[in-house]
């Protein structure tokens, strides 16, 4: 009887670590796929040159970049309302230097001109960690909604085939 016993209480606990481990693989499970589709690029640094309609943005990325099957594929510079003033497009994965700085051509930008700069993720779309300001008033981290001019998303340029 003290072995039947025994051998319930040990079959029970071997139960019980079963079910807990296949709550916690599933949940594992689920966390990986959401971190392909979560994983976004951030905003991290930002020094603007030049002159009033002839200013050069150099801009810090850091990215979750695994190859490229996730890889930030471009930072941009959006107004308030969301027109699309500048695009650079990151034509490979950036795995081993992280954050980058990437720099664009002088854009025609008023000094009081507020806009965003913000980055994309091919496999996850914008990041929500931007920069916000103007030349006059300075740049400043900000938070950006992921689905703010969101179409843009489709619109020209578009990166082409990734670089590895």
């Amino acid at each position: 009887m003290m072995n039947l016993r025994i051998i319930s209480i040990v079959l029970f606990f071997i139960y019980l670590n079963n079910n807990t481990y296949a709550q916690n693989s599933t949940a594992l499970n689920t966390n990986k796929k959401l971190s392909k589709t979560t994983v976004k690029a951030s905003v991290v640094s930002l020094i603007v040159s030049g002159k009033e309609n002839n200013y050069k943005f150099n801009v810090g990325v850091s990215s979750p970049d695994t190859g490229c099957d996730q890889y930030a594929n471009w930072w941009e510079i959006i107004t308030e309302d969301g027109t699309l003033l500048y695009r650079r497009i990151l034509a490979h994965s950036h795995i081993n230097e992280q954050p980058f700085v990437r720099s664009g051509p002088a854009l025609k930008i008023k000094a009081n001109k507020t806009v965003y700069i913000r980055a994309h993720m091919n496999s996850s779309g914008y990041g929500t960690k931007v920069y916000k300001g103007s030349v006059n008033s300075g740049f400043k981290p900000a938070i950006l909604s992921t689905d703010f001019s969101s179409d843009l998303e489709n619109m020209q340029p578009q990166p082409g085939k990734c670089r590895s």
